[in-house]
């Protein structure tokens, strides 16, 4: 791993690689790909997702088996180890314990005239959440989308992953049951996001997505955005270690290699002051990768993205932190509290050598569906608020209506929309007669136009 000075034109370069990853990486082929496979979806619903899954899965379904049986979860939950099971209860209980705080409810607010104004809270009706597949099983990420769903009140959650995946590792079934998740379909990639988006014969949609998966599953969900909602277009992991003379290389190393691990396209990136320690971590990198299973894919996304920055000044590290705007930073500094109060731009923040960034992501409680690649700027971690629609009410009376119809049809008139005013006029003419004709500086000052025929007036006995 090289070190780069910030201040160099090497390090610049760098720097802007890194900040540019998500779009070096985007591929046009993926984008019509996914495209096509949502129309299939979409247009022939089961026969078309079937088709996909033997295609891309070398799995054959029918709308006999693409729903899992509940004997079929349970017992392969039943070859997972107790000492599993209860991380996986323990892990859940952390989860729900944090997210109640982010619980919402219904404020109403009485006003004068018995003016009633409401704000409702109502749970989403149906969350889809995708279970990615591949060489490594992610039994965190059911637990870390249903649990706030759940604590949000949602009444219907779906989960969908790869046939493969689900039938080889018997951990995901554990967390399934954990999560209380009992509608399970075994379909994966762009195909499971287009099934929950407009639905099949055997798997009804959903109002919501949730949950990573590879880039095409990430295209998938941006193309179906709107149809439902989605909780973000995950990127590649990234993480971000600010360090000084006093952090320990062997660990600020082991930060940077959890998250390397997870991608080729991932990027892990230690910002110091000291340039004993940078070199430190640079020699802990090659000896850890070495030595880590995936040492492929950790060696690929450390020479793609990987970078050890000097700086000149820890605030100049929070500066680029908040520049960078990460999934995660982790802060390990003489007075890592301090320096933790100035990063405003982060998916989650672990301050100190403890907080390691792997508790984050099993069991500390805050959701591990992080924004990535600079989305931080305004994107925020998945929560309860997330599952939530929220609705406004308004219930006016008549008094109330009397004192401040003159305002109302002065606006409506000033936007030039006689529909909405005449509304107004109409409540008034039966409720005492013809309203004032208002004076509107804003339509005087259009005298000069050329004149628009009104619309002929309606009576007072017409229905609006």
């Amino acid at each position: 791993m090289q070190v780069f000075r910030l201040d160099e034109a090497a390090g610049q370069e760098r720097l802007a690689t890194i900040l540019r990853r998500h779009t070096l990486v985007a591929d046009p082929n993926v984008t019509r790909t996914v495209s096509d496979i949502i129309q299939m979806v979409r247009e022939m619903g089961d026969k078309g997702l079937f088709a996909l899954t033997e295609k891309f899965d070398g799995v054959s379904l029918s709308a006999q088996n693409v729903r899992v049986e509940t004997a079929l979860l349970e017992k392969l939950a039943g070859q997972v180890s107790a000492e599993v099971r209860t991380a996986l209860r323990m892990a859940a209980k952390n989860i729900r314990h944090f997210h109640e705080l982010q619980r919402e409810y219904t404020r109403v607010m009485e006003q004068a005239d018995g003016v009633q104004l409401m704000h409702r809270i109502q749970p989403l009706d149906a969350v889809g959440i995708y279970v990615p597949g591949g060489q490594a099983a992610y039994p965190s990420t059911v637990l870390m989308t249903a649990v706030p769903a759940q604590v949000a009140g949602v009444p219907r959650l779906v989960a969908v992953t790869p046939a493969k995946s689900f039938l080889t590792q018997p951990v995901l079934a554990a967390a399934l049951i954990e999560a209380g998740i009992s509608e399970v379909y075994t379909v994966g990639g762009a195909q499971a996001i287009a099934a929950l988006a407009y639905g099949t014969e055997s798997v009804p949609r959903v109002a919501k997505i949730v949950g990573p998966g590879n880039r095409y599953v990430a295209e998938a969900k941006r193309q179906v955005y709107g149809v439902v909602d989605v909780d973000t277009i995950a990127g590649p992991s990234e993480v971000v270690i600010i360090a000084d003379d006093t952090a320990d290389p062997v660990l600020v190393a082991a930060d940077m290699l959890a998250q390397a691990e997870h991608d080729e396209l991932a990027a892990a990136v230690c910002v110091t002051t000291s340039e004993t320690l940078a070199m430190a971590v640079a020699e802990q990198l090659a000896y850890q990768a070495a030595t880590l299973s995936r040492r492929e894919v950790v060696e690929a996304a450390l020479e793609r993205f990987g970078a050890i920055f000097l700086v000149a000044s820890l605030s100049e590290a929070v500066r680029l932190v908040n520049r960078m705007a990460p999934e995660h930073v982790g802060v390990m500094t003489a007075e890592p509290e301090r320096l933790a109060e100035d990063i405003t731009f982060a998916g989650a923040v672990f301050i100190g050598a403890a907080s390691a960034e792997a508790v984050g992501d099993y069991f500390a409680g805050p959701s591990h569906v992080l924004p990535t690649g600079g989305t931080a700027r305004f994107f925020s971690p998945l929560g309860v608020y997330d599952f939530v629609r929220r609705t406004n009410l308004v219930r006016y009376t008549m008094g109330r209506l009397v004192k401040t119809a003159d305002m109302i049809t002065c606006l409506a008139e000033a936007e030039g929309l006689d529909g909405h005013a005449r509304s107004i006029r109409l409540r008034m003419e039966r409720h005492s007669g013809p309203l004032a004709p208002t004076t509107n500086p804003l339509t005087e000052s259009k005298q000069n136009l050329p004149a628009v025929e009104s619309p002929p007036e309606t009576a007072s006995n017409d229905e609006p």
